[in-house]
């Protein structure tokens, strides 16, 4: 039997699969080089993506790289804005009425448990837990 996986995680340039459902680039940069003809992704949220300045510090560009727990802490504060909430749950809202999402990242990404896609897809089905349709009511 097949496990409905609603929330999915991938490099922008892993194959796609015809059950991704909506391929969401979630990076602060677009990736460089590549044209709008060759885009793998249906839409990019770049304020899903960790800051510059929280990229640099966690490949230590600006000091000792950071740590992965700090790193994670960090990106979890960047994400309780208002416009990365609101996303969030517009996110959730699609997977609670059936809709799977692929959440891209970096091709350079190799380690998914040491990337902000998967902290987002936690994020998402958490939000997707206590989605209502009516907001708040």
């Amino acid at each position: 039997m097949l496990r409905f996986v609603p929330v999915r995680t991938k490099r922008w340039n892993d194959p796609a699969d015809a059950d991704d459902g909506l391929r969401l680039l979630i990076c602060r940069i677009r990736p460089r080089g590549v044209s709008k003809a060759a885009e793998t992704w249906d839409e990019w949220w770049p304020d899903l993506g960790p800051s510059r300045d929280l990229l640099d510090a966690f490949h230590g560009k600006s000091g000792p790289p950071l740590a992965w727990d700090a790193y994670e802490a960090r990106y979890l504060e960047e994400m309780r804005g208002a416009a990365s909430l609101w996303r969030i749950r517009a996110l959730a809202g699609r997977v609670a009425a059936g809709e799977t999402i692929t959440l891209l990242c970096s091709s350079a990404c190799t380690d998914p448990t040491h990337c902000h896609r998967t902290i987002m897809a936690r994020l998402i089905g958490r939000a997707k837990r206590s989605y209502s349709p009516l907001g708040s009511v």
